[in-house]
């Protein structure tokens, strides 16, 4: 299934429209919420920034962990309850937009030292394959391009729950991680510690907690 344009620039607006309000109320009758099942989620989703994090982790100095995220981003999601292999996802980020709580440090990370987003204003994961691994995990692979870099990557997802909001949106729970060398995509920029180990360690643990909402394609 061709969900997205593989050959459409990263720079490329992936705005969905309002999300769709669900045709029924949830049903209560049972004294809780009911889970639905997994093939009435079929359809279009949509990231909600508002309460989701696209973040990451890097070991500091050998003796720290640095954790920040990139807070500007647009998402295309597809899930296919029925055939679990139809699902994808798109999602664009700003490279300017790395964030870790310290100016300076972001700065830097932004910089032509490590993301060089006046040059690489954008990185992207697209999604090539998704296998259902277990109990409400799935194993989404797909490409992520940095630094027009693009290598693979395998997305360990955990399905956490469905629930209609208080004003009637529908909403779906995703939690991903997984590491990857930055090295592979050009970013080798360090420095030696005296002890013979580096400030920034080669691994990046990327960790995506992600709720979504139902959307619908823009029409005309």
């Amino acid at each position: 299934m061709n969900l997205f344009n593989r050959g459409a620039s990263p720079r490329r607006s992936t705005t969905l429209v309002e999300p769709k309000r669900p045709d029924s109320p949830p049903d209560f009758s049972q004294g809780g919420r009911t889970e639905p099942d997994l093939r009435s989620l079929t359809g279009n989703w949509m990231i909600d920034p508002a309460h989701s994090r696209i973040g990451f982790s890097v070991r500091h100095a050998m003796v720290t962990t640095v954790r920040g995220a990139f807070t500007d981003y647009q998402s295309r999601l597809f899930f296919d309850g029925r055939d679990p292999s139809r699902s994808g996802a798109e999602i664009i980020m700003s490279t300017a937009s790395v964030e870790t709580g310290v100016d300076q440090r972001d700065s830097h990370l932004a910089g032509r030292d490590f993301l060089d987003s006046g040059t690489y204003p954008h990185m992207r994961f697209l999604s090539t394959a998704v296998q259902l691994a277990g109990s409400d995990v799935y194993r989404m692979t797909g490409d992520l391009t940095i630094k027009n870099r693009t290598r693979p990557v395998v997305l360990e997802l955990t399905y956490i729950g469905y629930v209609t909001d208080p004003f009637g949106y529908e909403r779906v729970g995703f939690d991903g991680t997984t590491t990857i060398n930055r090295s592979e995509w050009g970013l080798t920029y360090n420095t030696r510690l005296a002890e013979g180990g580096a400030m920034v360690s080669d691994k990046v643990r990327l960790q995506l907690d992600i709720a979504a909402i139902r959307a619908t394609e823009p029409t005309g």
